[in-house]
């Protein structure tokens, strides 16, 4: 067997699942799969910005290769196909030379959406989250047109692999100056939902949700990693949107909003609908994941809705709604085998506290520090429940793999 082949192909797959935004588990699972599977000891160590894979020869030779992963994309359909390649190869075990084509195959088979699909989910999710907080028709097509500039800015700047950083900043701009100005000239009412809707297309539900799987499985370097670039997109947002609110401050005064209009319960899951169809076309979901991935989110408002008609507090139902959303992707991933991730992030967008975010964020900027410390302890603690949520699921069905594990493994002693 050609063994630099074989470290080729391995390496190769996770370096794809990495950039295509795989949690760091499942790439270092991945490769350990693989050469497992052709019975080969490794030893593999992934991290956000690196991977690094070494084996040694049935001659003894020791072999290590090391990938820099540099821009992550947010690719689920990308995981889902190299995730299906690994489980490929390890049950058919082809010559390293021929898995090495299968690679290629994939990487050329990918579904890609057309940048003009990649806009509509900027302006679907802006326009329906717009309506979600409490905004009226007008205020959600504000967000609706916000959130179109926002993906323009984001595509162009995504082909010249900008800082996320500065990217960020430089979309939460015209995402906030959009909405100020029409507000200003009476064409909306409420500027503030149009801001918050729009802002959920910025916030890195993505990277907070594989910090948070990251964790629990105890990749803790990758986790913090994530979790800072996390919080550097928050400030990129609260600096962006900071110098919109004192640009529309300086030319027309302070901004100011009505009250939030409180929707039904048809409205809200509609807007889920919606909402949730637009960041499918931003992950890159495809077909009836679209569909299913859609209903687990209005499923999760829907539960998170009921727990509060029940009596549960508020930071109660995010937790409820949490572990359901949790529980649902991990059902969905098996039913379809799929991984669970795109079923996890659609499903808890709703649940995003995207209002408090903006709130916590307006605070600071009039100088409101009480209000600031009460709405940035909320955003936190909700944040923390939706982990909390994820941890229990997500460490419940890793045991219980486990114990089959064990269990298949007693069998087969004599």
């Amino acid at each position: 067997m050609d063994y630099y082949k074989l470290l080729d192909f391995a390496t190769d797959l996770g370096y794809e699942l990495s950039k295509c935004g795989a949690e760091t588990y499942r790439v270092e699972e991945s490769v350990t799969r693989i050469l497992t599977a052709y019975g080969v000891e490794s030893e593999v160590f992934a991290i956000p910005n690196c991977l690094i894979v070494s084996i040694t020869s049935p001659e003894g030779h020791p072999l290590t290769y090391m990938r820099r992963i540099g821009y992550h994309g947010n690719d689920l359909d990308g995981v889902a196909l190299f995730t299906n390649l690994s489980r490929r190869v390890c049950m058919e075990l082809p010559d390293p030379e021929e898995a090495l084509v299968l690679l290629e195959q994939t990487r050329r088979s990918r579904n890609q959406h057309h940048w003009a699909m990649i806009l509509l989910g900027y302006v679907m999710a802006s326009f329906a989250f717009t309506v979600f907080f409490g905004g009226n028709l007008l205020d959600g097509l504000c967000g609706g047109l916000a959130g179109l500039v926002v993906g323009i800015f984001q595509l162009f700047m995504d082909r010249l692999k900008t800082n996320p950083f500065f990217e960020t900043l430089l979309s939460a701009i015209p995402l906030a100056l959009i909405p100020y100005t029409f507000g200003a000239f009476g064409i909306i009412s409420n500027p503030d939902a149009a801001i918050i809707g729009t802002v959920m297309v910025l916030i890195p539900g993505l990277l907070f949700t594989n910090a948070m799987r990251d964790i629990i499985f105890g990749d803790t370097n990758s986790g913090v990693n994530r979790i800072m670039q996390v919080l550097l997109i928050a400030i990129a947002i609260a600096c962006g949107t900071g110098v919109a609110w004192s640009i529309a401050s300086f030319l027309w005064g302070t901004p100011v909003s009505v009250a939030m209009i409180d929707h039904s319960l048809f409205v809200e899951c509609l807007a889920c609908l919606v909402g949730g169809a637009g960041f499918c076309l931003l992950f890159n979901i495809h077909n009836l994941g679209i569909l299913f991935c859609t209903i687990g989110g209005i499923l999760t408002w829907i539960v998170h809705c009921v727990a509060i008609m029940l009596g549960a507090p508020e930071l109660a139902a995010v937790l409820i709604a949490s572990v359901f959303a949790a529980i649902y992707a991990e059902v969905m991933a098996r039913r379809r085998k799929c991984p669970a991730i795109g079923y996890l992030i659609i499903g808890l967008i709703s649940l995003i506290p995207g209002s408090s975010l903006y709130y916590t964020i307006n605070h600071i900027l009039k100088g409101e520090m009480s209000q600031f410390a009460q709405r940035g302890t909320k955003t936190i603690a909700i944040a923390g429940l939706m982990a909390a949520g994820i941890l229990l699921v997500s460490t419940s069905v890793r045991m219980i793999n486990e114990a089959k594990k064990h269990r298949s493994e007693r069998k087969k002693l004599p």
